[in-house]
């Protein structure tokens, strides 16, 4: 069954022509190393009324939105060895984190195994 890489994070509005930059040579680099799938998603209809919104969950702040991305592997096994060779790939080795187009502390992100496919 497929694994996925899912990421949550709030960026500023005016940030995302930045982030869209990085986001497009990271999905592109990790598409080079085997992942399937690379997804990056701005938060367009966040008010909702019940649940726990993604503005709430991320402490989403004035001039703020979210992004939902994820990226797709064929097994957990294939995530590592996908992501072992993207954290050597000199194009994103000597990125400077402090420099990112988001809070990196407000970010959030995860392994899953997937449940259901349709």
């Amino acid at each position: 069954m497929r694994y996925v890489d899912g990421y949550v994070l709030p960026i500023l509005k005016k940030n995302l022509p930045a982030y869209r930059r990085l986001a497009s040579k990271a999905a592109k680099i990790w598409r080079e190393h085997g992942a399937l799938e690379v997804r990056e998603c701005v938060g367009e209809n966040l008010d909702i009324k019940y649940g726990l919104p993604f503005p709430r969950l991320t402490k989403m702040k004035r001039g703020e939105t979210v992004v939902f991305s994820w990226i797709v592997f064929k097994s957990r096994a294939h995530r590592d060895k996908v992501n072992a060779k993207v954290i050597k790939d000199p194009r994103l080795a000597g990125m400077d984190m402090s420099s990112m187009p988001f809070d990196m502390k407000r970010m959030t992100y995860g392994g899953f195994e997937v449940l259901v496919s349709a």
